[in-house]
């Protein structure tokens, strides 16, 4: 068997898929994404958290659509025709997240995943799963269970 293979056979590997917020890149696992579509706007709910933008309609089931930027501490994103909105299945619900724009699907190796610096308290660290550095920008992968684990972040 060839190095490589047998190096390949021994490694795992994620696949994630990155977007834009501000300046700054972010992830999710590639597993948890149902689908990817194109902006739309949302129904506002009345006394929504800040970061719940609305609901849409997604084939006959009503989603929440919350502002990835918002929830994580970001001024918030104002849709253009780029904005995406990435529909994710969070602890066994579709939940829309609106980003500026999608960039990639990327295969990355578990051993290139480094943890988030001790520089947060635990509770903000815990909603980053690892930063990946890929060519010469810093991705943080997010933990989208983490960032979501109270019911009412998903409150629509």
């Amino acid at each position: 068997m060839h190095e490589t293979a047998t190096k390949a056979a021994n490694s795992s590997y994620l696949e994630i898929i990155s977007f834009h917020l501000g300046k700054q890149v972010f992830c999710v696992n590639i597993m948890s994404v149902r689908e990817i579509r194109g902006w739309t706007p949302s129904t506002t709910l009345p006394h929504s958290p800040p970061h719940v933008l609305g609901v849409i309609n997604l084939r006959g089931s009503v989603i929440p659509v919350i502002d990835m930027a918002i929830r994580l501490g970001l001024p918030p994103i104002k849709p253009t025709e780029r904005s995406a909105i990435i529909v994710t299945n969070i602890a066994g619900k579709l939940v829309g997240l609106l980003v500026e724009n999608v960039s990639d699907m990327i295969t990355v190796n578990v051993d290139e995943l480094q943890p988030a610096p001790d520089v947060l308290p635990a509770a903000e660290r815990a909603l980053t799963k690892a930063i990946i550095p890929v060519d010469k920008q810093m991705i943080c992968y997010l933990d989208l269970d983490a960032l979501f684990s109270a019911p009412e972040e998903l409150a629509a």
